[in-house]
């Protein structure tokens, strides 16, 4: 097999299914990777030793047996410490839940055991997802860096080797951001494709939970495993599940690529600049057609985003922030406090910019299949950093990073974040593909398209400094 470190999860199935490679020393692979780099990592909160074994062990009798379930079966995974997993402490990243243990399974972890999938374990977040960071979580390409977050925790396990997948969530970037700053690749779905029951809420009509792994097909294999109407989610849309691989052909030959000539590019390191530039060209030579466009009503959007994610965060954390107000970081409980004073008709307001500008992204999408952004402005920042300089502008890290990622979810539209660059000093950079509703399968296209022509979903981190 070579050196693990380089399987993703279709490599993975494709072994398994051959015989060639056992559930049982893949997930050995796994943990000793986990026991000799998640020291100086910190990606991980608990790792499920005994209980991926277990798993791995009943994966490859089942297999071995002909009971195959599908390509995900004995695959190690790695859930963000925001869902629910059944007898584990679900924490969120707050001591707040520090006596709280699951007594059953997320809709999500569910589905992925339903599939056979080896739960490795529970890996970092900001407190309640509050935050685009994953303390003390660094970046695997760089330790002096961090990871990005939400999912910051689960980004690093992927990109270093230990796991072949992290499924987290996206209520302002937390998928695309990390999955940016660590070179691998994260979609957010259509709001309503997956279901939220048994995620901690951060904000309701804002959450998307999510998977990450190292290319565009591992998307589609874990994507099309999530979804699917659930009778105890309401905000779920009963809409047919497609076999999104079979969207994979390589060919974007007349896809029509919306290229924003407002808003996304201002502001932007030139190291993404180039890379996005390159990357339109690449497209371009591959047959889609670049369609400039000006995105409207798009300034503002991340103004009106922020008061709705704050008063319905403040509305699920109401009655702990009574009782634990002194057990939350000093941060979010400022957050939360400040979505409390929010008033009705600020929030009102904010979703009524919210619905002129989903109006409006809709008419503009008329005439295009998708939408190319970067996915951040910049580079993963540096640990302790606080503020992002690009030209003249400051922006905290919350700001910098929600710039390109919100507005998507204030619309509730698919999006992707796939490698696409390397700036001079080492770090990914991601490239943003927004979608239609429930065209999931036209990203992903679209994405694995640009993969198969470049070479940057295949680089790997040095781990220089992780290891010995």
């Amino acid at each position: 097999m070579g050196d693990l470190l380089t399987l993703d999860v279709t490599g993975a199935a494709k072994a398994i299914l051959s015989g060639s490679l056992s559930p049982i020393d893949l997930t050995e692979h796994m943990l000793e990777r986990i026991l000799l780099i998640d020291p100086q990592l910190k990606a991980y909160v608990e790792v499920l030793s005994d209980e991926a074994r277990a798993a791995a062990r009943q994966a490859d009798v089942e297999i071995r047996s002909g009971r195959y379930r599908g390509p995900l079966h004995g695959v190690p995974v790695a859930i963000k410490e925001l869902y629910d997993v059944r007898g584990v402490r679900t924490r969120s990243g707050s001591k707040v839940r520090d006596d709280y243990a699951a007594d059953a399974d997320a809709a999500v972890v569910e589905k992925l055991r339903e599939a056979g999938a080896v739960i490795l374990g529970t890996t970092t977040t900001y407190e309640f997802a509050f935050g685009f960071d994953s303390p003390p979580t660094r970046n695997a390409w760089s330790i002096d860096h961090i990871p990005s977050g939400s999912t910051g925790g689960a980004a690093a396990a992927v990109a270093a080797g230990m796991c072949l997948a992290g499924i987290g969530s996206d209520s302002g970037g937390s998928i695309r951001t990390p999955a940016a700053a660590n070179g691998i690749a994260g979609i957010k779905p259509t709001y309503g494709r997956v279901s939220k029951r048994g995620i901690t809420v951060v904000s309701w009509s804002l959450d998307h939970p999510a998977p990450m792994g190292k290319c565009v097909r591992d998307l589609a294999i874990l994507l099309k495993i999530m979804s699917g109407v659930d009778s105890h989610d309401p905000s779920t849309k009963d809409v047919p599940v497609p076999d999104y691989t079979k969207a994979l052909d390589g060919d974007v030959r007349g896809v029509r690529i919306g290229l924003p000539t407002n808003y996304f590019f201002d502001d932007i390191q030139p190291a993404v600049a180039n890379a996005l530039n390159a990357a339109v060209k690449r497209l371009d030579k591959l047959g889609a057609i670049i369609v400039p466009i000006a995105v409207p009503g798009i300034d503002g959007i991340v103004d009106a985003w922020l008061p709705i994610a704050l008063a319905e965060a403040a509305v699920y954390h109401q009655q702990s922030l009574r009782g634990k107000a002194d057990l939350y970081g000093e941060d979010v409980r400022m957050l939360l406090e400040a979505g409390e004073l929010t008033l009705a008709t600020t929030y009102i307001n904010a979703q009524r910019v919210r619905f002129a500008w989903i109006a409006a992204l809709r008419e503009t999408m008329q005439a295009i299949d998708v939408i190319i952004t970067p996915t951040l402005p910049n580079t993963a920042m540096k640990v302790g950093e606080t503020i992002s300089k690009i030209s003249s502008r400051h922006e905290t890290v919350f700001e910098v990073s929600a710039r390109f990622c919100a507005p998507f979810n204030m619309a509730g539209l698919p999006a992707a974040s796939i490698p696409c660059g390397f700036a001079p000093d080492g770090l990914p950079i991601g490239l943003q593909i927004v979608g239609k509703p429930f065209d999931e399968a036209m990203v992903l296209r679209v994405g694995h398209a640009f993969e198969n022509d470049t070479d940057y979903h295949l680089k790997r981190p040095s781990l220089r400094g992780l290891i010995g």
